[in-house]
């Protein structure tokens, strides 16, 4: 679907854009773009990774957040500047104030993942913990802001962030000038804005598709009525694109610009990033992976290559990715979870276990269970969870396990 919605000329053109390239020129890198062999056959076209995920902190947010605190007038950055996120926007703002010697106080959530809140600190901000969710956090961040004088950087609806974001664009375009379609996730809709600015200016013809969780999915309904609404309790592990309404600034550059959004599901997530790691060799956070989910899930889409999928960040917390490994794992048909009786007696379990072994399934975990009321005097219920191949192999041990005599249960 096309989203058209006349609206008035957005707020940043190509020479903002432009002016803030020159302006990050020694500041941030020119990350580098992969080709992925696998998402090329797959897709029938060439498919190239826009590594964001390698740029300074970890994610593209240093690009936007140097751009509008360069932009202060002396006073104002005399006066500080205060920020409120999660992780990536705090790293962005920390890092970008501290080159250009202003003061930085950023609020994050009680609970936000312990090596996000050490580096923001590292980079040079004060950090304050408020808040059990970003909304909180957003709030006690403006009150200082009103309360102090300090600037308050907003991570996407502002012009000067947008321009600083759209420099990935124009790196797309001298990396990848045969470019036929940009694949990138939307959260408040900064990146996306900023891309669509640089990329239909200077060429029309690239096709512009915006991604997005399934559970913060709040661009679809607000392309729809033509305005900014916003969605309840998003919720997705994707942390950097959760977002509950579009920004104001943004959203009219996407409606006139960005041709297409979609969602992916949590498991698609999971797959991309698993992809990532295992066929590209980057550590990607799942926000970071949803064009990349957005190709798995319905390849035949881009087929009008090339295909550039923007991999907007690399900060995930050990532990997320720790549990988002195995979801995605179990997405792939990489685990499988079973349970079947067998005989209350010696060599039972070893029997059961030859089977596996024959079928070259790694058994990961074994519990027997023999208090069921449901379970014969002579029966014992046996729970296992196997590290797999595929789903093919998923089949095939459900075969062997039939085969053998074994009947499992749902």
């Amino acid at each position: 679907m096309n989203y058209r919605v006349p609206l008035p000329v957005p707020q940043v053109i190509l020479d903002d854009v432009r002016g803030a390239q020159k302006m990050l020129s020694g500041v941030s890198r020119v990350t580098p773009m992969e080709g992925s062999r696998y998402l090329s056959s797959l897709v029938g076209a060439p498919v190239h990774l826009k590594c964001e995920n390698l740029q300074r902190t970890g994610s593209f947010k240093l690009r936007g957040a140097y751009v509008r605190i360069a932009g202060l007038r002396p006073e104002q950055r005399a006066a500080g500047v205060v920020a409120a996120s999660a992780g990536n926007h705090a790293q962005g703002v920390a890092l970008a104030s501290s080159l250009l010697g202003v003061h930085a106080t950023v609020f994050m959530p009680v609970g936000a993942p312990l090596p996000k809140v050490a580096a923001t600190r590292e980079y040079g901000a004060e950090v304050r913990l408020h808040g059990h969710v970003v909304d909180e956090t957003l709030a006690a961040a403006q009150e200082y802001a009103e309360e102090t004088g300090a600037v308050f950087i907003h991570p996407f609806d502002h012009r000067d962030i947008i321009a600083g974001q759209g420099t990935v664009g124009l790196e797309i375009l001298e990396q990848c000038p045969e470019v036929r379609t940009i694949v990138v996730g939307i959260g408040g809709g900064g990146l996306a804005a900023g891309i669509a600015v640089a990329v239909k200016a200077l060429r029309p013809d690239v096709r512009i598709v915006g991604v997005q969780a399934a559970g913060a999915a709040a661009y679809p309904p607000s392309l729809a009525v033509g305005h900014p609404v916003s969605i309840d309790e998003p919720v997705t592990m994707a942390d950097g694109i959760k977002v509950g309404r579009p920004g104001d600034v943004p959203f009219r550059i996407i409606a006139e610009l960005v041709d297409e959004v979609r969602t992916v599901s949590e498991d698609a997530l999971s797959s991309a990033l698993l992809l990532c790691l295992e066929r590209a060799k980057l550590v990607v956070e799942p926000a970071g992976c949803s064009p990349v989910a957005a190709l798995l899930g319905e390849p035949e889409r881009y087929g009008a290559g090339p295909v550039v999928a923007v991999l907007s960040g690399g900060n995930v917390d050990p532990l997320l990715l720790q549990r988002i490994l195995r979801h995605g794992m179990a997405a792939a048909g990489r685990y499988l979870s079973l349970r079947l009786r067998v005989a209350d007696r010696p060599g039972a379990l070893a029997g059961l276990l030859a089977v596996l072994s024959v079928v070259d399934a790694n058994v990961l975990d074994v519990s027997h269970v023999r208090t069921d009321p449901h379970l014969g005097l002579t029966e014992v219920e046996v729970e296992l969870r196997l590290e797999t191949k595929g789903p093919e192999h998923c089949r095939e041990v459900a075969r062997a396990l039939h085969g053998a005599g074994y009947k499992v249960m749902d």
